[in-house]
């Protein structure tokens, strides 16, 4: 199979050998697909090696031969946001969990698009944490693995007070009033608050990043995300531990 000037975002990218990379790109039509890009570290290919980092919109020609793609050509696709500090990592994060949680070779358009969008986002959002959710929420969604976010698991409306548990396979359990608590519970007001476009109080913020993280945490395995230690020692630096956007 061959790619012709399809559009991607890159994901990541690692050293390979003394002067090739493997890099993971985010494709409009094809999904997330493993390119071999051979020789790029040559004193001469600093363009193309520079077209290549992670977050870097990009159009590709490859031939697929197996699990990896063999890159033919790669050229800018034009101005990627510039994205700094915390908003740097918000962004690699957000790599990190496409890489993560698509197969490859599987297409997912409305999945670019999304990544796309939201890495415009975060340069100018004034509400990083809330940025982030929704982009969680959206690929949750788009992956099959979101839960409903208006109803519980017995098809009973959500009661914005009450306190839910959310279960991978079920949806959002009710929570007994005399049930041990647990970090990852969410009240019913954070959970629809999460299927609105508005940022809701930093308390609900909190408490869906939580929710939201043991949900992908069950969904990626035993391990977890390398994105996630980072931003919290970052977020360390610049305000308390709950207020982290990740």
């Amino acid at each position: 199979m061959r790619l012709l000037s399809q559009p991607a975002i890159v994901l990541h990218a690692t050293r390979w050998r003394e002067t090739s990379l493997l890099v993971e790109v985010l494709t409009h039509e094809h999904g997330r697909v493993g390119l071999a890009a051979r020789g790029v570290l040559g004193a001469r290919k600093q363009p193309l090696r520079a077209a290549l980092q992670p977050l870097q919109r990009i159009r590709v020609d490859a031939v697929l031969r197996g699990e990896l793609a063999q890159l033919m050509h790669a050229e800018a696709g034009g101005q990627a946001p510039l994205l700094v500090g915390e908003r740097l990592l918000a962004g690699l994060y957000l790599a990190e969990l496409v890489l993560r949680l698509l197969p490859r070779h599987d297409p997912q358009p409305a999945v670019f698009l999304r990544l796309a969008q939201v890495l415009d986002e975060l340069a100018e959002t004034t509400c990083l944490a809330w940025t982030l959710r929704c982009f969680e929420r959206d690929l949750l969604r788009d992956l099959g693995f979101a839960p409903d976010l208006r109803h519980d698991a017995d098809d009973r409306v959500l009661q914005p007070d009450g306190r839910y548990r959310i279960d991978p396979e079920r949806g959002a359990l009710r929570v007994r009033e005399d049930a041990q608590m647990r970090r990852e519970d969410i009240c019913g007001a954070a959970l629809l608050a999460l299927d609105g476009q508005s940022p809701p109080n930093d308390a609900h913020l909190r408490e869906q990043r939580l929710a939201l993280r043991a949900l992908i945490a069950h969904h990626l395995g035993t391990r977890g995300l390398r994105s996630w230690s980072l931003l919290a020692e970052f977020a360390d630096v610049l305000r308390p531990e709950d207020s982290s956007p990740t």
